[in-house]
């Protein structure tokens, strides 16, 4: 509201004109050197400094303030009020169904519309797994459950495989994949990029914005965002401020169009007393000295905290005592639960749809236990690259 124009806010015509006479042309307060130069904004400025420079009497500017503050300033909403605003929200938004039964009931349904969707975990664990298989689902045809669009699937590390996706669409929906011709049409509504550098991944970021009105694209994924960010800033402070560009406009892109945004992020080890600074995201580094053998399940998501703030949804993959797990972490409409589950030539499936609600510091602590690395590559993109090739 605050964005709103002086000359749309009610006021009378004549102490409209004048500020609009003197570039006084929204009510917002901004610390932008543009915006201070070229317009000046109502909010910004004292009641004396406006009388002079509107050369007006106090009372004028009082009256113009108070009327604009009363239109800028949000209504008071009840609980009541803000859920049926929700609801209707959820029901025009949607979701795009996973078709893991139990995420999908926690998940009110699936990936929501509208944010950013985070998939996290270590190398080899499942995440493009479940890339690929949410980019068939956004394929589908309406009447299969699917979005009936076109999918934008950033690869960053080169993980994509064809081979794989039809064949988790052939195992999962054999009466589509093997019509004649239907698997073909199915890859091609996946439009893949592979940006070498960030400035190229900004290029295709604006090329996006584009496309997602023109090609009736229904979901965007980014495959993995660490990797093309730690691969180009090695100074924390220059990555920091070059994620936060990035991010604000990917969440700018999932508003505009309404779509799900899923990016997969990587794992690194805890540093020093991060667990003091954040305790969500690890346990005591104390226990990490008493029992060296829980090392490895000391591992916190990549990025930072910045970005933890920036995902409405986190999904944690994991591997604990030689299962894997995805962990609902971070969700506004569900409590924290673990599901657990198992790749296979279908892609992810879930063992149990009935979730194990978590607590304290088991929330965001990822865990890669009993699971050998040749384990952890089966199925995954990694595997299927030498098995076709």
């Amino acid at each position: 509201m605050a964005n709103k124009l002086i000359n749309q806010m009610g006021l009378p015509k004549s102490i409209g004109n004048i500020f609009t006479a003197r570039n006084i042309i929204t009510a917002k307060v901004t610390n932008s050197s543009l915006f201070s130069f070229r317009f000046q904004d109502a909010l910004s400025r004292t009641e004396f400094e406006l009388m002079e420079l509107l050369d007006v009497g106090k009372e004028e500017v009082t009256s113009a303030m108070a009327h604009v503050s009363e239109v800028v300033c949000p209504p008071c909403q009840t609980a009541l009020l803000l859920l049926e605003q929700r609801v209707r929200n959820e029901s025009l938004a949607g979701h795009l169904p996973t078709r893991l039964k139990g995420l999908d009931e926690a998940m009110c349904g699936g990936i929501p519309f509208g944010v950013l969707t985070e998939l996290v975990g270590p190398a080899g664990i499942g995440k493009t797994q479940f890339c690929l298989k949410l980019s068939l689902l956004a394929s589908l045809p309406a009447n299969c459950g699917g979005l009936d669009g076109r999918v934008i699937y950033i690869d960053v590390e080169s993980k994509f495989r064809s081979k794989r996706l039809i064949e988790i669409g052939i195992n999962s929906f054999p009466e589509i994949f093997l019509k004649k011709g239907m698997a073909q049409e199915m890859a091609g509504r996946i439009l893949i990029l592979r940006p070498t550098s960030f400035s190229e991944f900004a290029e295709s970021l604006h090329q996006i914005k584009v496309s997602l009105i023109q090609q009736q694209v229904k979901l965007l994924i980014i495959d993995s965002m660490a990797a093309l960010v730690l691969g180009e800033h090695d100074c924390g402070t220059t990555r920091q401020q070059a994620l936060g560009w990035h991010v604000s406009f990917i969440k700018s892109l999932a508003e505009f169009s309404r779509i799900p945004v899923v990016l997969t992020n990587q794992v690194r080890s805890q540093i020093g007393d991060e667990s003091r600074m954040y305790s969500f995201q690890a346990q005591s580094r104390s226990i990490l000295k008493d029992d060296p053998a829980t090392y490895d399940s000391h591992l916190v998501a990549a990025l930072g905290i910045k970005w933890a703030h920036a995902v409405t949804v986190r999904l944690v993959l994991e591997a604990k005592s030689g299962q894997r797990f995805i962990k609902l972490a971070k969700s506004p409409i569900s409590p924290p639960l673990a599901f657990p589950f198992e790749i296979t030539s279908s892609g992810m499936v879930l063992l149990d749809d009935d979730g194990v609600e978590m607590k304290g510091p088991e929330i965001n602590t990822i865990h890669c236990q009993g699971l050998s690395l040749s384990s952890l590559a089966v199925s995954s993109a990694e595997y299927m690259f030498t098995k076709n090739n």
